[in-house]
């Protein structure tokens, strides 16, 4: 059974909420299959996704990279850096699944709004 990482905007970031369901048609998610993802992790872009700042499931927990098997809150202050290291890997595989994060990275940096993502 094939898996995938979604990758969503939240349009309105609620503080003190636990982000724990999985709602990936409330936040309008894309997916990238699992094995690209970790095709991806295993090279500079995991290294440098590393450096991302991040929340794991509420924003009163900081983070470092996404939660792999959980819900990760990315913060605009993030989008650029994230939204350059898609980029660089999109350089290398010119794919539509990583077209269409970049998209989504962009409409989130547009719309000053914080992006959510599902693990497997």
């Amino acid at each position: 059974m094939p898996y995938i990482h979604e990758f969503g905007i939240v349009g309105c970031i609620e503080k003190e909420k636990e982000y724990v369901g999985y709602e990936p048609e409330k936040y309008n998610c894309i997916g990238i299959d699992g094995d690209l993802f970790d095709e991806l992790m295993s090279k500079d872009f995991g290294k440098k996704m590393h450096l991302l700042e991040t929340f794991a499931h509420n924003t009163n927990r900081p983070y470092k990279s996404l939660a792999y098997f959980g819900i990760t809150l990315i913060p605009p202050s993030s989008h650029k850096q994230f939204l350059n290291m898609v980029s660089e890997a999109n350089d290398e595989y010119k794919l539509e699944e990583l077209e269409e994060l970049l998209k989504k990275i962009a409409e989130a940096i547009k719309e000053d709004r914080w992006l959510i993502h599902y693990g497997v």
